[in-house]
């Protein structure tokens, strides 16, 4: 009987179609040439498969066929199933790369997504967890179990660094400065940048590497597991672990917002804007490509003053 994967491929809706050798060519030069990560292939894959199943659906048979309007019919038939904004900007964000790619290729003579506007999306600012907060995290997992130093050095970690999840889970034991005074993070486009933590990180970091790794990854003998954080089972840790334990503390402590790990990124940031750093180290600290990005928490800081001018001007 064919597994699951197989029984995938022969249940393929685009099998046989110009459309699947087009599809899979646009995310060979995503992960060859652009660098980009195994996720971000992964959700590329998903809404561009689901636009040329539509496409085939209504009766284009090759990427010459396809016209303005059925892109069009595609984002409304999305809303109609109740996607949010936000899924079908970023469908048709991949739907312009990849037919881009094809006119590249000489498969398309014009790329019929050039006069569809983007639609406008409300701007949504990051959910961020107060100082209180980030400490209430940190104090339930100062309890002396081996997953409490984990968790706690995973959170310091997050919040030191403003690190992604995934760049946390990447890090390496031999990639690891020895006084573990900054971190060698690894981002988008295999990007790397340098990230100062402080004392507090430092101490959690240690404590988790010297005194309960070791015993964790299963000692002499045990087969060589480089990263950083692990888990009982002595295997690395991945995002839905990493993610569990941040929910699980989250619980603990009493916080009632829905929180992930990406939360503390965002708490990292607004703290550090809200404390008075320039935004273009923020910027450097977050890896993000464009200064646009990181406007988004000078918005943050001026929720806040807005707040403060509330609570005790005497005319507000």
């Amino acid at each position: 009987m064919p597994n699951a994967e197989e029984s995938r491929e022969l249940a393929d809706p685009l099998d046989g179609s110009p459309f699947r050798l087009g599809l899979l060519d646009f995310l060979d030069a995503l992960r060859v040439e652009a660098g980009v990560s195994k996720n971000t292939i992964l959700a590329y894959r998903r809404d561009l498969e689901g636009f040329l199943v539509r496409m085939k659906q209504l009766g284009n048979a090759d990427w010459e066929s396809i016209a303005s309007t059925d892109i069009v019919t595609h984002m409304a038939a999305m809303r109609a199933q109740g996607q949010a904004e936000s899924s079908v900007a970023r469908a048709l964000a991949a739907i312009r790369m990849l037919l881009r790619h094809q006119v590249a290729e000489g498969l398309l003579l014009r790329d019929p997504c050039a006069l569809i506007t983007a639609p406008v999306l409300a701007r949504y600012l990051p959910t961020t967890l107060g100082i209180e907060e980030v400490d209430a995290l940190l104090t339930v997992a100062a309890k002396e179990t081996w997953i409490d130093a984990r968790d706690r050095a995973l959170v310091e970690v997050l919040y030191a660094s403003g690190a992604r999840v995934s760049e946390a889970i990447s890090l390496c034991i031999d990639g690891l400065e020895p006084t573990l005074g900054v971190l060698r993070l690894t981002g988008k486009g295999n990007k790397t940048r340098i990230v100062p933590i402080g004392q507090g990180a430092q101490v959690a970091l240690e404590q988790w590497l010297t005194l309960w790794r070791p015993a964790v990854a299963g000692g002499v003998g045990s087969p060589v597991i480089r990263e950083v954080f692990l888990t009982r089972t002595g295997r690395p840790m991945d995002r839905t672990a990493a993610w569990r334990r941040v929910k699980a503390l989250a619980i603990r402590a009493g916080i009632l917002a829905n929180i992930s790990p990406h939360t503390l990124r965002h708490s990292f940031a607004s703290h550090l804007v809200i404390g008075g750093a320039d935004l273009r180290s923020v910027q450097e600290m977050l890896g993000h490509a464009s200064i646009k990005t990181t406007e988004v928490y000078t918005h943050l800081d001026s929720e806040q003053v807005r707040s403060v001018h509330r609570l005790f001007h005497p005319r507000a």
